[in-house]
């Protein structure tokens, strides 16, 4: 059914978008037109088919894309590519008003990742002392510890980012529920990012059929 949805979404968004300026205008009138069932059938007068749910899936669809299009570098790391990707969610959840009271554990959780940030940042100090006074022998094994720690500390760095950023947003009810996965996909392929890193294992076998679907240049 969702797969039908999102397909119905992406066929006729040209035509929503002439017409989507009278629902946003309806949509702030009476309480009555903000209920589901007689805002469904509003939207019905509007486009046959278009339905409340349409309408947030496009919304939020496009707006992924938006963002992954201008959040996007091919230089980044690869935890830099996924904090993008996090960032571009973000702000379709936001869109989408999904929010959530922090998690009672988060400010420990806080806590023992930044141990662990001063942790490795005493490793890395440590690694270039030694790389200083390497010599030329041991150096390129010295300058690979050194780089290792580097890329270990900015991963650390980054997820304390992405938890600082997303302790008040609610990330999988629009990434699970109102995006179209192939835009996700898509950009998994493009720049080379394991899905894994986007879906977990009960969401890879959700969304085979997008994984299977999707190529790179995919557009919604």
């Amino acid at each position: 059914i969702m797969g039908l949805v999102l397909y119905f979404g992406f066929m006729q968004r040209q035509r929503f978008m002439r017409e989507s300026s009278t629902f946003c205008d309806m949509s702030k009138g009476s309480e009555d037109v903000r209920e589901t069932s007689i805002l469904n059938k509003h939207l019905q007068e509007l486009m046959d088919g278009l339905t409340a749910k349409v309408f947030r899936t496009y919304n939020a669809s496009i707006t992924l894309q938006q963002q992954l299009k201008e959040l996007a570098c091919p230089d980044d790391s690869l935890p830099a590519k996924v904090l993008s990707y996090n960032r571009a969610n973000r702000a379709v959840a936001i869109l989408c008003n999904h929010q959530r009271a922090p998690p009672k554990t988060f400010e420990k959780s806080m806590q023992n990742l930044q141990t662990k940030i001063d942790e490795k940042q005493n490793q890395l100090s440590a690694a270039r002392k030694q790389l200083k006074s390497a010599k030329a022998a041991a150096w390129k094994v010295k300058r690979k510890a050194v780089q290792r720690i580097e890329e270990q500390l900015m991963k650390l760095q980054v997820q304390a980012t992405d938890r600082e950023e997303n302790k008040q947003i609610a990330l999988g009810t629009s990434k699970l529920n109102y995006l179209d996965p192939r835009i996700s996909v898509a950009w998994c392929k493009k720049w080379a990012v394991p899905i894994e890193k986007i879906y977990n294992k009960t969401q890879r076998e959700k969304f085979a059929w997008a994984i299977d679907m999707a190529e790179k240049d995919f557009e919604f």
